[in-house]
């Protein structure tokens, strides 16, 4: 029994179990190494290139990004100039804007003076003319009542009025100095 023990021991294994599976193992080493391989290469490679192809994608966005923001701040501070300009080309019409508009106030203004100026020596003319008239009337009723005579002559009337208002002038000018 102890031969027979021996032989059949388990864990050795056989010669042509060794054989087969080295043939096994040989077909399964081809077909991995001949068909699995090179499909993991290729993914592989692709992979990469996808990879790489994003990387310089997005290394050209951001260069783009970079520019377009570069182009953007350059454009606004030319609008921020080109804002201050207007607002101080604003100021400046503002400010001739309101001289203007004081020089024809002023214009208007003095205009009104010169009217008024105008009116009020055209209304004391004949405010001056209306009362020597009226008082040469009282003058020569209140002469043809103290006389007694009638001063209808208008000639002798209207030197009688020019010599009444002549003294009367004369004592206003005499008591003004």
């Amino acid at each position: 029994m102890t031969v027979l023990a021996a032989e059949i021991n388990p864990l050795v294994p056989q010669t042509a179990e060794i054989v087969v599976a080295l043939i096994t193992f040989g077909i399964l080493f081809w077909f991995v190494a001949k068909v699995v391989v090179p499909r993991f290469e290729q993914a592989y490679a692709e992979r990469t290139a996808a990879i790489e192809g994003g990387l310089e994608k997005a290394e050209q966005a951001q260069a783009q990004a970079s520019a377009a923001l570069e182009q953007y701040q350059a454009q606004l501070a030319d609008a921020r100039g080109e804002a201050s300009q207007i607002r101080e080309q604003a100021r400046t019409q503002g400010a001739s804007i309101l001289a203007e508009m004081r020089e024809q106030a002023q214009a208007e203004a003095d205009r009104l003076v010169a009217n008024a100026h105008t009116q009020i020596e055209a209304e004391r003319v004949a405010a001056l003319t209306s009362l020597r008239a009226e008082v040469g009337s009282l003058a020569t009723d209140l002469a043809e009542k103290i006389v007694g005579e009638a001063l209808t002559d208008d000639e002798r009337q209207q030197r009688v009025i020019d010599r009444f208002l002549a003294d009367i002038e004369a004592q206003n000018s005499g008591a003004s100095r």
